[in-house]
Order: structure tokens, then sequence, then C-alpha cells
């Protein structure tokens, strides 16, 4: 290993040796892959107690420093979660593999059959904060799709994804996956993640997990390839039409199931016309939600003033700000002036109204009569996810194994020449 002190030696030849893995893996059947993971899940069983004990030191350094609830949430683990790791792992490990899948196939008019196929990116690299169940998710994810994963976790999180990664690299070994298939880094060092922000030739895509400075930093300073999304400004939008105790339900899990992920709800938009808006805000606060409402909310419930700030804000914590609108139509132009094309929900009974919300509002997740808290790729079907993006180009929404190839043009001929 290069010198630690040396964050750009350091990436470099992690940087060498995931290349090599990910060549190794390229060319791997699915079947060697998925026993891999299945040995790393195994293995995360296995040490559970270790990594309780690890966890259980970043959890006091997290209490001494002051994190917020919120952000000790993602950070704690406990035999559930660490079962959830295993499982998630496991999950990956049965999907359909994308590698070597055939997209699409023509046949020119001079005999030339092209058929696009499914490959690996490479070498990708993952900076994270706070949750360490995402150096299972993320190296489970990279390895399936055939690709060597450098590993980047913060600092309030280095005691768990250490014990994560040991246990997740001994299972690898054991099943005969190559060493390098999945690196952390060994410092938690800021300057390391610049050197993988620039590491051309070494890291094919970056793929920021984390706050909005963290990937506002990458998405500045990356000269390499980036996968990411901003803020997680989630609406709910509650219609005339909508059953008053579905309303309640959604908007109440949307908020309060888990604060500080980047599907909970931070917005929730109440059409003019629902009978019941006064119930809805009762509800959030009932549940701990402190909330803050527009000149209608506060004049018939006596809530707090929001600023013109909250509506921008993403609280990742018990606080939600509430606006009436003037139907779907004044729900859609809200969500385009303050959303971040993450997630977005509507709940109504009618269904001319649902399918327009569905249609025209620009997000990478759109619901109908569901919680914003399905945002999330195993509650997809994806098994994990590396993140969920919100950009337009090569992945939107929950990103798990196909979000992790790119492919490749094969064309076979009969001797054709131009």
């Amino acid at each position: 290993m290069a010198d630690a002190e040396n964050p750009t030696e350091l990436i470099a030849e992690m940087g060498r040796r995931a290349r090599i893995a990910a060549a190794t893996l390229a060319g791997m059947p699915t079947a060697a892959k998925a026993a891999g993971l299945r040995a790393a899940a195994a293995a995360l069983r296995s040490a559970e107690a270790p990594i309780l004990a690890a966890n259980a030191r970043d959890m006091a350094a997290g209490e001494a420093r002051g994190l917020s609830a919120a952000l000790l949430d993602r950070l704690k683990l406990d035999a559930k979660r660490i079962d959830g790791m295993a499982a998630g792992v496991e999950a990956v490990a049965g999907l359909a593999d994308p590698v070597g899948q055939v997209i699409d196939r023509s046949e020119r008019p001079n005999g030339l059959q092209l058929s696009r196929v499914r490959v690996p990116i490479g070498v990708i690299g993952i900076i994270y904060e706070s949750r360490p169940n995402v150096t299972a998710d993320a190296a489970a994810l990279c390895v399936m799709a055939g690709n060597a994963a450098i590993l980047r976790g913060g600092s309030e999180a280095v005691h768990s994804n250490r014990a994560i990664h040991a246990a997740l690299a001994a299972g690898f070994a054991a099943a005969g996956l190559p060493a390098d298939a999945a690196q952390l880094v060994p410092v938690t060092d800021r300057a390391a993640v610049g050197a993988m922000l620039a590491a051309e030739g070494a890291i094919d895509l970056v793929v920021p997990r984390g706050g909005k400075s963290l990937v506002a930093r990458v998405q500045a300073e990356a000269r390499v390839p980036v996968l990411a999304h901003l803020d997680g400004i989630n609406h709910v939008y509650v219609d005339g039409s909508a059953d008053p105790a579905m309303a309640r339900e959604i908007v109440v899990n949307a908020k309060m199931r888990r604060t500080g992920i980047c599907g909970s709800m931070e917005t929730l938009l109440i059409d003019r016309a629902f009978p019941s808006a006064a119930m809805l805000v009762e509800a959030l606060a009932g549940a701990g939600c402190t909330v803050r409402g527009d000149a209608d909310i506060v004049a018939a419930t006596g809530v707090a003033s929001a600023s013109a700030e909250d509506w921008d804000t993403e609280y990742l914590d018990a606080i939600a700000s509430v606006a009436l609108v003037d139907g779907v139509a004044g729900a859609m132009a809200h969500i385009a002036r303050h959303g971040s094309h993450h997630t977005d929900a509507i709940v109504a009974a009618d269904e001319g109204v649902a399918e327009r919300f569905l249609a025209d509002v620009d997000s990478a997740i759109v619901l109908w009569n569901a919680s914003t808290q399905f945002a999330d790729g195993g509650e997809f079907g994806l098994g994990a996810e590396i993140g969920i993006a919100t950009g337009r180009l090569h992945a939107r929404g929950p990103v798990a194994l196909e979000g992790l190839t790119t492919y490749k043009w094969i064309g076979r001929g009969t001797g054709q020449v131009r």
C-alpha cells in the first residue's frame, strides 16, 4: 500500500489495484459473483459483535460531537440493521446479472448485425457520510455489476465502516473473488476525497452520498464523471379528492417513519378543496413533527409561520413546511419552483388528476397514493441502491446494478467493407 500520508499516491495505488480486480470481475460468471456476495453476507452476520462494538465507538464520538438526532439515527447499527445489511447483500446476489445483457439488436441493409451489450463501468469511487450500511450496499452492487469499488466513508462512521469492510473482504476472499474487489480508503483526511476526484484514469465514476456540501464539492471539483443528487426536497400533495384517512397515514409516514433519509417528505401541499387540512397538521404535530405553515395554514391552525427559506430546505429532521394550494396545478407550480427533482407524491382518488401529476411532475420518482419513504432501491426490488440520481443522464432514481453498467456496440459481419 502506498504511503497513507500522501493521498494522491494512496488513491493512485488503490486505483491500480482496483483496475486489476475490475478486469477479473468483468469476466466472472454470475454464479461466482453471487457466491462471493452470499459469503460476504454470512461474514457480516458472523461479525455482528465486532461491528456493534465498532459502532458503539462511533456513536459515542458522534454524541460527544453534538451530532443531531437524525444523523445519529443514520449512524446507529443494531442487530436488526446488521441482519438487514446482510439480507440486502443476499438480495443483490439473487438479482439478474446485467453484464452481457443485450439491450437491442438490428441488422443493417448490408447484412452487418449490430447489438448493444451491457458491460461494467470499471472502477467506481463511492464517497459517503454517516450511514455505514452504504459500505455493504455499495460493495455488493459494484461487485455484482462487475466493477471494483473504492469506498471512502465519513469520519463519523470510521470504526463501523472498517469493521463492515473487514467482514466483506473476508467473505469475498473465502469465495475466491479478487482481494481488491472492494477497497476502503484507510484515512479520513478530506484530501483523500480531493485525490479521488482528480483520479482520471484510475476511477471511472464517482458517486457521492451525503449532505449538500459534500455533493456540491464533488460536483465542483471532480475531473471524473459524477452520478449524484443534491437535496431531497420532497413533497406530498393531498388533492381535494383524497380519502382523509389514507392521506393522514401517508403524510405521517412520509415525514416521520425516518426523518433523516433522503426520501422523507419535507413539504406538505394541501388542496384548498380538501376538507381536513387541520387534521393533517394535527396528525403531524401529534407524531412529534414541528410544523411551519403559510399564511392560510397559520390562520387555520396557529402553527408557526414558514419563512421563504423553509420551502427550499431539506430538513432531514422532524420538521415540515405546509401550504394550501389551488388544486393540482397549484401543487405542481410549487414543486416546479421549490422541488429538487427527487421524489414527489400525490394522494388522490381522482385518477385523472393523479395521472396528470404523474406525467407532469419532473422528478426522478413520482408516486400516487404511496409514501415518499418508498424512494429506496430495496423497495423498488433492486436489492439495494448506490444512491438516488436526480440528473437526466445515464441513470435516474434508485441506482442499482443496471445503473452501474454502460454498454458497448458489437458488430458481426460477413466481410462487409465501405
